[in-house]
């Protein structure tokens, strides 16, 4: 998004080159590691809790994030992001696997304050998670290029600062399991990403930040509008 106008997303390789997928919806898990649990004082799920955001959520994270205005703090969640190269429904984690086309990193973005109430009162947290650009998602990694899903570090910096970092073989359900266990309740189809969770050291995002994420020994830089 660049001063109020969105930017058309694509999903892309590293080199630029664009993947023939269309642009669909995000599916996320939350509370997926137990030091991001403890943050926030959540309960520890029994089962993924999943929620997911639209296709408009997605913005190249190249582009200024933008942050809505008037409606509290609005926090960073890094997240290793898969995305879905054929449909996958009731399938399990093997056949999950062979199905990744590219895996990348994401921001969550999350308005904290409205979540907060939603939960308070009980209800779904989509406003507070699946406005437009809440998703910054970066250009993906071939598959062969990161040999080691489940064992790949991941952080983000903040003017300079490592504000969150963690390792993927911390994650609570396996990157593939997760995907094996939503095809189970929808259909995962061509394009769609799944975001797998955050690990702690979430906090407010506030316009002129500079942002660095880093994926394995990959590193993208954001900027807030």
């Amino acid at each position: 998004m660049r001063e109020g106008i969105i930017v058309a997303y694509q999903h892309r390789y590293l080199d630029g080159s664009p993947l023939d997928l269309p642009v669909g919806k995000i599916v996320c898990i939350g509370r997926n590691y137990l030091d991001h649990i403890r943050e926030l004082n959540n309960a520890v799920p029994e089962t993924p809790i999943l929620f997911m955001k639209p296709a408009t959520a997605l913005s190249p994270l190249g582009e200024p994030i933008q942050l809505p205005k008037g409606r509290g703090e609005c926090h960073h969640e890094v997240e290793l992001a898969v995305l879905v190269g054929r449909e996958l429904r009731s399938v399990d984690a093997a056949m999950a696997q062979k199905a990744v086309a590219g895996y990348g990193i994401a921001l969550d973005l999350t308005l904290r304050d409205l979540q907060n109430e939603l939960k308070k009162k009980g209800h779904p947290w989509e406003t507070a998670k699946a406005f437009d650009g809440s998703c910054p998602l970066s250009p993906f990694l071939k598959p062969d290029a990161l040999p080691e899903p489940q064992a790949t570090d991941l952080s983000l910096q903040v003017n300079g600062t490592v504000r969150q970092h963690g390792n993927t073989r911390l994650m609570m359900v396996g990157i593939f399991e997760l995907m094996a266990y939503i095809s189970t309740h929808f259909t995962l189809q061509p394009g769609d990403v799944v975001l797998t969770g955050t690990p702690a050291g979430v906090a407010p995002l506030v316009p002129g930040d500079t942002l660095i994420l880093s994926l394995a020994d990959h590193d993208f830089t954001a900027q807030v509008a």
